[in-house]
C-alpha cells in the first residue's frame, strides 16, 4: 500500500496521552504537524468565509478544509494546480484536507444519477451535466495538492431506511476499492504535466482517507469499519453520514459503536461536525479532527458562541448598550477589542466588519475548545472539565429555549 510513504515519519499519527477514549495526539502532514483533538476551519471554496489565511492562523488554525465539488467547478482543479496548487493558490501554507465532494454531489445538485460507475449531476452554478468517479475525484484532489485527501463516499440521507443505508455503504467501499487502486497509480506513475512539458510531474506526498458510511445502524457501521480495515492500511479514518438529520443521542451512539472498531493509532476525522457540544461529546469518544460551516454561517447571521451564555443573538435589543465583551472568556480579536453594542450597531446598520467580526470569533472558539480539550487530556483533567463545560453550555441553552436568556 501506497498510503504509509514518506520521509521523517510523515504521516505518522503519535498519541501523546489518553483520557478514557479522548486523546491528545499529534497528525505529521507535509506541510506541518496537527495537535489533536482539532477543529478545521472549512475554506469550501479555497477560503475560510470573511477571513483571510493570516486571521484564521492567528486565530490558532492549524489546518483547513476546502471542497473538491466547488473547486472542480469553479476554478477548476487543473487551473489550481497550474497556479501552484491549493496552498500557493489561497496563501495557506499549512495542512489542507480536502473533501471528496460526495456530501455536495448529493445535497447541493440540482439532479443527481447514481450509477455503479459513479454520479451524474448538475450544477448548481449553471445546470451543466458532470460525472464523478471515484478515479475522477482521485484525479482532482491530486491537482488540488491537500496533505489529505478522501475517497468517494456515497452518503444518504440521515433519515434514510436501512436498506438504502446498507446500498450506500456497500457501494462506498466499491468505491474506496477503486479510489485506492488509482491513488497507488498516481503515486507510481505521477501526474499529467503541463500541455508545454512532455514529461509527468512528481505526485504531492498526500495520504488518502477512507469514509465509514452505515448512517445510524449499529451493525451497518461495525461491518463497514471492519471491511475498510481489510483494504488497508490507512493513514487515518474519516467517519462520514453523521450530522445529517439524525438525532445527537443516534450520532454519539453510532461513535461508541465505531471506536473499537477503529485503529487506535491512527486519527479519526469526524466530517461536518462542530457545534460545540458535539465536538466534546465525540472527543470523548475517540475522535480526532472535525470541520463544520457553522462558525462562519452562524457569524454571518448574527449568531456567536460564548462559554457563560451560550448561544447568542448580537441583534438583540438587550445588547444596544451593552459595553462588555461578546465573551469574557475569550481571547480572540474580537472579543479583545469591541463591546457587544459596537458589533450590535455593525449587524443592525448592515455593515460587513460585523459579519468578519463575528465569523472569527466563532473559528477562534472552536479551535480554542479543542486546545482546551488537548490542554486537560494532558493533564488528565478532562472528564471533569467535558461535564462542567457541557453542563454550563446546555444550561445556558435551556435557559434561552426557555425564554429567559
Amino acid at each position: 500500500m501506497g498510503q504509509a510513504r514518506g520521509a521523517g515519519g510523515m504521516f505518522e499519527f503519535e498519541v501523546s496521552a489518553r483520557a478514557g477514549r479522548a486523546r491528545a495526539g499529534t497528525l505529521r502532514l507535509p506541510h506541518g504537524d496537527v495537535r489533536t483533538p482539532v477543529f478545521m476551519p472549512v475554506g469550501t471554496q479555497a477560503t475560510v468565509k470573511t477571513l483571510a489565511p493570516e486571521e484564521v492562523e492567528a486565530a490558532g488554525g492549524q489546518i483547513v478544509l476546502a471542497n473538491t465539488y466547488h473547486l472542480y467547478l469553479r476554478p477548476g482543479h487543473e487551473l489550481v494546480r497550474e497556479l501552484g496548487g491549493l496552498h500557493a493558490f489561497m496563501n495557506w501554507r499549512r495542512p489542507i484536507l480536502t473533501d471528496s465532494g460526495g456530501f455536495q454531489v448529493f445535497s447541493l445538485a440540482q439532479i443527481n444519477e447514481v450509477q455503479e460507475e459513479g454520479v451524474v449531476f448538475q450544477s448548481h452554478i449553471d445546470g451543466s451535466r458532470h460525472l464523478f468517479t471515484p478515479e475522477r475525484v482521485v484525479d482532482i484532489q491530486r491537482a488540488l495538492g491537500a496533505d489529505v485527501i478522501m475517497a468517494f463516499d456515497e452518503c444518504p440521507p440521515g433519515q434514510a431506511e436501512r436498506r438504502r443505508a446498507a446500498e450506500a455503504a456497500d457501494r462506498t467501499l466499491r468505491w474506496l476499492a477503486r479510489c485506492r487502486e488509482r491513488f497507488e497509480e498516481g503515486e507510481r506513475d505521477g501526474i499529467p504535466a503541463a500541455a508545454a512539458d512532455a514529461e509527468r510531474r512528481p505526485p504531492p506526498l498526500q495520504a488518502l482517507f477512507p469514509i465509514v458510511q452505515g448512517s445510524a445502524f449499529a451493525g451497518l457501521r461495525r461491518d463497514a469499519a471492519r471491511a475498510v480495515a481489510e483494504l488497508g492500511p490507512w493513514n487515518g479514518f474519516a467517519i462520514g453520514g453523521l450530522s445529517v438529520g439524525e438525532p445527537k443521542p443516534k450520532m454519539y451512539e453510532m461513535l461508541e459503536v465505531l471506536d473499537p472498531e477503529l485503529p487506535e493509532d491512527r486519527p479519526r476525522y469526524l466530517m461536518g461536525v462542530g457545534y460545540p457540544d458535539d465536538l466534546i461529546e465525540a472527543v470523548r469518544r475517540g475522535v480526532d479532527l472535525f470541520d463544520c460551516v457553522a462558525p462562519t454561517r452562524n457569524g454571518r447571521n448574527g449568531t456567536a458562541w460564548t462559554a457563560a451564555e451560550g448561544q447568542v443573538n448580537v441583534k438583540a435589543a438587550r445588547f444596544r448598550a451593552d459595553p462588555r465583551p461578546l465573551d469574557e472568556e475569550c481571547d480572540c480579536y474580537t472579543c479583545r477589542g469591541y463591546s457587544r453594542a459596537y458589533l450590535r450597531h455593525l449587524f443592525v446598520a448592515g455593515e460587513v466588519l460585523g459579519l468578519r467580526l463575528l465569523s472569527l470569533h466563532n473559528v477562534r472558539f472552536l479551535l480554542r475548545l479543542g486546545e482546551r480539550a488537548r490542554e486537560t487530556i494532558m493533564s488528565g483533567e478532562f472528564a471533569g472539565w467535558a461535564d462542567d463545560w457541557l453542563a454550563r453550555y446546555r444550561a445556558a441553552r435551556a435557559a434561552r429555549e426557555g425564554g429567559t436568556g
